[in-house]
């Protein structure tokens, strides 16, 4: 059972930055997809960014796009995201998924390919 544990959101003014840390436990299989997905209130969860645990291939959604970076430290078995020049619309819970995938998968950031989830960290970005 894998098990994710988000953390370093918190409240930053437009144009600031976060990191954002998601520790990862449990792991059985040889490869995983994990990626960040975002939710604000009243609106669906949506995919941020995904990065294959082995071959380290990302994707990001065009939102995001040259502003924040999807990373692991693989030994840590620890996902990073990086976002710079936050915006207010930035604001949302920020959650971790991982679903085991075949080491050529591509990974995608749609919820239901995603199997594990964590409880969340809270950015709040204001103007």
């Amino acid at each position: 059972q894998v098990q994710l544990v988000e953390s370093g959101g918190g409240s930053v003014q437009a144009g600031g930055s976060l990191r954002l840390s998601c520790a990862a436990s449990g792991y059985t299989y040889s490869s995983y997809c994990m990626a960040w997905f975002r939710q604000a209130p009243g609106k669906e969860r949506e995919g941020v960014a995904s990065i294959h645990t082995t071959i380290s291939r990302t994707g990001y959604a065009d939102s995001v796009k040259g502003r924040f970076t999807i990373s692991q430290d693989n030994p840590k078995n620890t996902l990073y995201l990086q976002m710079n020049n936050l915006k207010p619309e930035d604001t949302a819970m920020y959650y971790c998924a991982a679903n085991p995938a075949s080491w050529r998968a591509y990974c995608s950031q749609r919820t239901y390919d995603y199997v594990y989830w964590g409880q969340g960290t809270q950015v709040t970005v204001s103007s």
